[in-house]
């Protein structure tokens, strides 16, 4: 493990902090798309509410394989790459609130989800982890 490496707790923790991350699924004979998404991250999966219509969900549903980045971009940099498969599920009820909560405020995130689109969840169920702090540099 590189010295700059976080430990098992310090990533996870990392992971389930907020941040903006890039979601980005393969595509056959084409560039990855790559989008940027909220989240929440709890025991090993991560949570992603997108619309049903999407090209990344058509895209999972021939090669359910993802990966996740998320970063801190001010100094010292870090970042958390997660990459899994991913399931598609059922939107529960209440859970585009609860995500963009996190990135909102309550009052942000109440009449962001009047206008949401959102009917999907995203599971990407994390198998690999990469990560760096550049604070552990001293």
């Amino acid at each position: 493990m590189s010295t700059l490496s976080m430990t098992s707790t310090e990533r996870e923790e990392f992971l389930a902090g907020v941040h903006i991350g890039v979601f980005a699924v393969g595509r056959d004979g084409e560039a990855p798309l790559a989008a940027p998404v909220w989240y929440r991250y709890a025991d090993g999966v991560v949570e992603i509410v997108t619309a049903a219509r999407t090209r990344k969900v058509g895209v999972l549903r021939k090669s359910p394989e993802a990966t996740l980045c998320v970063q801190r971009e001010e100094n010292p940099p870090a970042y958390v790459t997660v990459e899994g498969t991913v399931t598609i599920e059922p939107l529960p009820e209440g859970l585009v609130t609860e995500i963009a909560a996190r990135y909102l405020g309550p009052k942000g995130a109440a009449k962001y989800a009047e206008t949401a689109e959102d009917d999907t969840l995203l599971r990407l169920h994390v198998r690999t982890w990469r990560s760096t702090d550049f604070a552990k540099l001293g």
